[in-house]
């Protein structure tokens, strides 16, 4: 009867949102008609179908080719990475690079160096890397040890543990992984099809459609790119429930015995190479473009463009501008962060004070989340213009998505016990919040950070790129627009750099935070 009722409460929200945004769309509520009603935007879908499907189909087939390369590769190294040890600390270089980087900084190397639907495929591959690589390695790793006791008690060796423990276990982690890396992929193609000018695709649509202002065809669009994203994440989720049902088997870290047993040499011989590597690897990058035949004409390796940074041969050094752009772009990206972080935990609060709430909260905020950032922009220009209301407004929706669920699901794992304790005494619902839940939820609350801070970055950097015509976004259009391939890279490697020292600066603190509070970190 209760579940009944909640479900009658969440539809009836559902409904009351819809009939505000019809109303807010007849009466032009927001922006003077930036907002169209959403039965103007249907309608509008209806008479442009004829233009969607080739369009779709582009989006649909190079974001799925994405999403089983990056996926059949993150799965390889996770399992690598799972079964030695040594292998994940020499590519956490890589990978926490790959996490930081900002897609939209790559894609004109892409352009440059691919044709046809190569960087949408590539780009989508590599949105899908970072999480189904952490979720293989965590189902591999994180076991109970006792199960693995029991296969070798009955002569089991390492690839009987595998075979009939790790790989078993790893599945629900997997296919989490695979529901988070699905919309990512979607992202990564259109990002790709916004800077190739591609002939087909829906990023191209919405390109060629941003002149007309026409704000039912872009939202319609938007509603399309957002479909196909939720269908993604719909269709893995559909797997999961029928492969492992509701299974979510409790994690147990196996420890770090070998780190510790490890001389301090080697360890920081191992660190050295993981700096190392992605260096390495942008060498490589390289080679293998001019063996393509690419011409060396637009390839930078790391030497020629540490010399071309400050070359005299410029008006203004390439480090001068790109210094001056940061300064752009960091405050904006640093505030950002911080009202993205600040409106997630806002929701988490008011989950916490009311779970119907909740339930309505948090498949909204899914929703905002499947819908492409890069669909998502032009829309918010129509309402905020382009300033700076719209590079926050952008930004806290890149980023409060990911701090949201961090931060309910340290919020839910609060014990019962704790509180009672202040039940017991009288206190109120948002006394126990502010006494109990929030601490309990510091560890959640730094992993929400964590996460959150190259993806501000990459939310101003767009912001830039479509809206505003400032900072390294918009230097990025400059470089592009010049064919200036030496202030494309160093755009490109100036966003990465930035992304990973704000990624890494949060770690930092983070671990001083917790260990101040003897807390462990959440992975």
């Amino acid at each position: 009867m209760r579940d009944r009722r909640q479900r009658t409460t969440i539809a009836i929200g559902w409904l009351a949102l819809l009939l505000l945004w019809e109303v807010a769309g007849r009466l032009h509520w927001v922006a003077d008609g930036a907002l169209p009603s959403l039965s103007g935007v249907l309608r509008q879908l209806v008479e442009d179908w004829g233009d969607y499907p080739p369009h779709i189909w582009a989006t649909v087939r190079t974001s799925l080719i994405g999403f089983l390369v990056g996926n059949a590769v993150a799965v390889l190294c996770g399992f690598l990475m799972a079964s030695w040890r040594p292998v994940g600390r020499l590519l956490s270089g890589i990978n926490v690079t790959l996490f930081a980087m900002p897609p939209i900084a790559l894609t004109p190397i892409l352009v440059i160096a691919f044709d046809g639907d190569a960087p949408r495929i590539v780009l989508a591959a590599l949105a899908t890397y970072y999480p189904t690589m952490v979720a293989t390695v965590l189902g591999l790793t994180r076991i109970d040890p006792r199960l693995l006791d029991v296969v070798r008690l009955y002569g089991g060796g390492r690839w009987a543990a595998l075979r009939w423990v790790r790989l078993r276990h790893a599945l629900p982690t997997l296919l989490a992984g695979l529901r988070v890396a699905a919309p990512n992929a979607v992202l990564g193609s259109l990002l790709a099809e916004f800077g190739s000018g591609s002939g087909a695709g829906l990023g191209h649509y919405l390109i060629g459609s941003l002149g007309r202002g026409d704000p039912e065809r872009l939202w319609g669009i938007g509603l399309v790119a957002t479909a196909i994203s939720a269908l993604f994440y719909v269709a893995i989720l559909l797997v999961a429930r029928c492969w492992v049902g509701a299974q979510a088997p409790t994690q147990e870290s196996l420890g770090s015995q070998g780190d510790a047993a490890r001389g301090a040499g080697t360890q920081w011989l191992i660190t050295l190479v993981a700096v190392v590597l992605p260096l390495l690897a942008w060498w490589a990058a390289v080679w293998g473009l001019e063996q393509a035949g690419v011409s060396g004409f637009v390839l930078r390796t790391p030497v020629d463009l540490a010399a071309e940074l400050f070359s005299s041969t410029r008006p203004e050094s390439l480090a001068s501008i790109i210094g001056g752009a940061l300064l752009e772009t960091l405050p904006w990206c640093l505030a950002g962060m911080a009202l993205g972080l600040g409106f997630a935990l806002l929701l988490a609060i008011l989950g916490t004070l009311s779970p119907v709430l909740e339930r309505v909260l948090m498949p909204l905020s899914l929703l905002s989340q499947s819908m492409p950032l890069v669909a998502l922009t032009p829309l918010i220009v129509l309402i905020f213009g382009r300033d700076g209301a719209t590079i926050l407004a952008i930004t806290i929706s890149v980023t409060f998505f990911p701090a949201y669920v961090t931060l309910a699901q340290g919020m839910a794992l609060v014990p019962e016990a704790t509180q009672d304790c202040v039940r017991a005494l009288g206190g109120s619902r948002l006394k126990q919040i502010r006494l109990v839940s929030l601490p309990w939820s510091l560890p959640y609350l730094c992993a929400a950070a964590r996460l959150v801070a190259p993806r501000a970055f990459l939310g101003v950097m767009i912001a830039e790129w479509l809206a505003t015509g400032t900072g390294i976004g918009n230097l990025l259009n400059v470089a592009r627009g010049s064919l200036d391939y030496g202030l494309v890279w160093a755009v490109v490697v100036a966003a990465v750099l930035v992304s990973v020292l704000l990624y890494l600066m949060v770690t930092v603190i983070e671990q001083r935070v917790l260990k101040r509070f003897a807390m462990t970190p959440v992975q």
